[in-house]
Formats: C-alpha cells, sequence, structure tokens
C-alpha cells in the first residue's frame, strides 16, 4: 500500500526568489520521476498542499494540488497545513510546520546568522528560533550544498547524521527562450557585465556599482538587473553613471539574452548557500566571476574565475582578463557547460524520494532498488 506523503506548497503563494525556484523545480522533477517510476508511485502516494492565496501554476500529471485551510502565511503553515497531513511532509522553503510527525525540510542557509544585516530583525528573529526546532525535530534535513551542511552544523540547527545535499539543477535556465527587449538589447554587448542587483548586504552589489568610473575609462558597462533605482546603494554618483544601465526586473527570456549576449555575469556575494545565478549563466554560455567565498568555489570549480568580495582591484583584473581575451571568454563558456552538467534537478528530486521511501520504512538498498526500476 502507498504511504501518503504531502508538500509544502505555501512557496506558491511568495514572490519567486531562488528559494521558491528550487521548490518549483523540485516539484515538477517528482512529478516527472512519478510518470517515469511506476515503481515509485507505487509505494509513495503524493500531493501539493497549498494556502488560498496560492497561484499553483505548475503543470503536474502525477501529483494533485490541493487547497487547505483559511489563513495565509506562516499562520497557515504552523497551524492549517498540519492538520492536513495525512502521512511525511516535505517542505523545501526553510520553513515548516513544528508539530509535523514525519518531516523532511530543506533548509537551504544560514545567512541569517552569517550576514544578520542582511534581513529584518523580526525575520531573524523567526529563524533563530524556527530552524533549530526544524532541525532537531524533522526526520531528516536537506540542504543545497556540503558547504550549507557544514554551516547548519557548526551552528548548531542541525545534526550531521540527518543532513543530505540535493543541490539546485540547471536545466530550467537551459530551457529559457532568448529573447530581447528594447532595454536589454541597448545594454548587452561585448563589453558588458551583468550584476544580478539585490541591496542585501551580504550579496555586495555597491562593490560592482562603485566601480564605474573605472570601469568606465576601459570601455566596460554594467547591467544591472532586478534592481532600478541606485539611491539603495547610497552611491549617488552611481546613479548618473553613463556606463550603469538599472534594468528592473527582467523575464526568463530577458535574462537570458541578456546572459547570452554580453561578456560575463559577476556575483560578488559574502554568503551564499548555493549561488544559483552562476549555475543558470554557465548553462547559457555566459563565463562567471564570482567570490571565492562560501559554497562558490564548491558550486563553479574549475568553470568560473575568482576574487575576493573585498578586493576591487582583484574584480577589475578578472574583467580585463575576459575583456582582452576572447580565447579565455570561449574557454570559460566550454567549462560552464561542462560544469552545469553535474547540477540536474532530476538527480536532486531522487534523493527526496529516496528519502521519503526509508521514512516509510524501506531499507536504504530496498528503496534505491524501487528508485532504479
Amino acid at each position: 500500500m502507498a504511504r501518503h506523503w504531502a508538500i509544502n506548497g505555501r512557496f506558491l503563494a511568495q514572490p519567486l526568489t531562488g528559494v521558491q525556484r528550487y521548490a518549483r523545480e523540485i516539484v515538477g522533477a517528482i512529478d516527472r520521476l512519478l510518470v517515469s517510476h511506476p515503481a515509485v508511485a507505487d509505494h509513495l502516494d503524493i500531493e501539493l498542499l497549498v494556502p488560498p492565496d496560492a497561484i499553483v501554476d505548475i503543470e503536474l500529471a502525477a501529483m494533485r494540488a490541493r487547497v487547505v485551510g483559511y489563513l495565509r502565511g506562516h499562520a497557515w503553515e504552523q497551524l492549517m497545513l498540519p492538520m492536513h497531513v495525512k502521512g511525511g511532509l516535505l517542505s523545501l522553503c526553510n520553513t515548516g510546520p513544528v508539530v509535523a510527525a514525519q518531516h523532511i525540510v530543506c533548509i537551504h542557509d544560514t545567512n541569517t546568522r552569517n550576514f544578520p544585516q542582511s534581513y529584518a530583525p523580526s525575520f531573524r528573529a523567526l529563524y533563530r528560533v524556527l530552524l533549530p526546532v526544524l532541525g532537531r525535530k524533522a526526520e531528516c534535513v536537506s540542504t543545497v550544498s556540503h558547504h550549507s551542511a557544514r554551516e547548519l552544523v557548526r551552528h548548531g540547527i542541525c545534526a550531521p547524521g540527518k543532513i543530505f545535499v540535493a543541490p539546485n539543477g540547471h536545466e530550467h535556465a537551459a530551457g529559457w527562450r532568448a529573447r530581447h527587449s528594447l532595454k536589454t538589447q541597448m545594454a548587452a554587448g561585448e563589453g558588458t557585465i551583468v550584476l544580478v542587483g539585490s541591496s542585501a548586504p551580504h550579496k555586495n552589489a555597491g562593490l560592482i556599482v562603485g566601480m564605474a568610473d573605472r570601469l568606465h575609462t576601459v570601455g566596460l558597462r554594467v547591467a544591472i538587473a532586478g534592481m532600478s533605482d541606485a539611491r539603495v546603494f547610497n552611491l549617488p554618483d552611481a546613479e548618473q553613471a553613463p556606463n550603469l544601465s538599472w534594468l528592473g526586473r527582467l523575464t526568463d527570456a530577458e535574462l537570458a539574452a541578456l546572459l547570452r549576449d554580453s561578456m560575463c555575469l559577476a556575483f560578488p556575494s559574502f554568503a551564499e548557500g548555493f549561488g544559483l545565478p552562476p549555475l543558470e549563466a554557465m548553462a547559457l554560455g555566459c563565463p562567471v566571476i564570482v567570490s571565492d567565498r562560501a559554497s562558490l568555489p564548491e558550486i563553479c570549480g574549475d568553470a568560473a574565475l575568482y576574487a575576493s568580495p573585498d578586493d576591487a582591484d582583484a574584480w577589475f583584473d578578472r574583467f580585463m582578463e575576459l575583456y582582452r581575451s576572447s580565447e579565455r571568454r570561449r574557454d570559460m563558456i566550454a567549462r560552464g557547460r561542462q560544469r552545469t552538467s553535474l547540477f540536474r534537478w532530476d538527480t536532486s528530486a531522487e534523493l527526496y524520494l529516496l528519502a521519503m521511501l526509508e521514512a516509510g520504512g524501506l531499507q536504504q538498498e530496498a528503496a534505491m532498488d524501487v528508485i532504479m526500476q
């Protein structure tokens, strides 16, 4: 008899960031695997439970989506969701109900502890209390990189024996159909550095924005995707810099076209649980220059150029290295495409199915046999 599992669908009522992207892609991959692996479906009956304000726009063939409860946000997750869970529960976006009896929860990072200045005090306080409780009570905890796994242990959120790593994948970006808008077409070019903008201090975007004058002297431009206002960086001159393009939020098609037709992506973060934008850029054939901190060396390997997030001179040197050598750029593109093949959504989805099967009582070898059928 198939064991019932529910997936926490609160992410479908949240703005799309990397965490919600992860949940969407994992759910889609699990659904595909249930279709292609009937033996798994014989053991697992999985449904997606969502709050009333969710937008259910994921195409599902094997799973069903069901609206439950009447509250929203954390109240729905803590009070409504557990009432409708018949067996196990999978939560993919850092939080979940603390009363869930059989719970697999994905905690993506420990950024609220490693870089607290990036988050509101109330948000930090919630995560400081909630994450250790989830880490202690959950059947097992997943995370997106070995770096994040080490940090979860270091901060006492979870015991090492309960953690498995299920990384992000690249296939969604490889499937984007690049299409320029007028603003991305004007911003792209062989001397354009793409910056996925965020004012959060740990993203460190101000380092690159603050280099605008120096970059302008050698003919380099910066296209900032995701933000449209220089004032968030408290750099008054940046608003008028002629080589900065503030593009605001882009569609996937626009971002794909911008990355495809630009020199590189710059990703100068101090702290990342995974770092999805560099993987997306590599999948699209765009070289990446990333910080040498946190999870980024683990994810990018030899497919990226590295610089310290504290060293503007090092970033300038890496930019010039790519700008001056088309051969170097071609090499980085080839390395990037090869690197992305290591990160697949279906592979991570299999790890979740394996964890569900084991939580349901199957030994690891028997669970693997079910997955492989």
